[in-house]
C-alpha cells in the first residue's frame, strides 16, 4: 500500500506525541501534543499540573483536579512563550481536543489538527470543524 509523503510525516509525528505522552504524571490518561511548523517541531506538552504544583493529576478518588492542563494547552502555552507563532502551524495530539482547547487552538492560528484517539464527546472536533481548521483523525500509526 503506498503512502503519500504528508500521511507518513502525520503518522511519524503522532507517533512523537505519543511517546511524549510518556512525560505525564496523570494515571487516568496520559496526553502527548507536538506543534509543528514548516517540518520543525515548534513546541510540545503533555497533560498535568500547572508549573510549581505536585506532580499529582487525581484526587484521593482518582477523579482528575480540575487544574490539570490538557497536553494542547501546555504545548500552545509554551510557544505563546517562546519566539515562534503557532499561525499556520498543525498540532499533532494523541487524543481529539476537547471544546476548551479547540477554543486555544482555534485563536492560536492553528490550521489542521491531527489526532490518534477520537474521544467520546466530539464537541471540540465539531468546533474545530466550524472554524474551518482541518481535523485529520488517523487510527493506525503504524509504516
Amino acid at each position: 500500500m503506498e503512502y503519500n509523503k504528508q500521511e507518513l510525516l502525520d503518522k511519524r509525528y503522532l507517533r512523537m506525541a505519543r511517546i511524549w505522552a510518556e512525560n505525564s504524571y496523570c494515571q487516568r490518561r496520559q496526553v502527548g501534543a507536538i506543534i509543528v511548523k514548516d517540518k520543525m517541531i515548534i513546541s510540545d506538552g503533555y497533560n498535568g499540573t500547572p508549573v510549581g504544583f505536585e506532580n499529582i493529576c487525581e484526587d484521593n478518588n482518582g477523579l482528575t483536579k480540575p487544574y490539570v492542563l490538557h497536553a494542547e494547552a501546555n504545548a500552545i502555552t509554551k510557544v505563546a512563550r517562546s519566539n515562534n507563532s503557532s499561525d499556520g502551524a498543525t498540532l499533532y495530539v494523541t487524543a481529539s481536543p476537547c471544546l476548551e482547547c479547540a477554543k486555544l487552538i482555534i485563536q492560536s492560528g492553528i490550521r489542521r489538527v491531527v489526532f490518534n484517539e477520537l474521544y467520546r464527546i466530539t464537541d471540540g472536533i465539531d468546533l474545530l470543524t466550524r472554524a474551518g481548521i482541518e481535523c485529520k483523525h488517523i487510527e493506525n500509526l503504524n509504516q
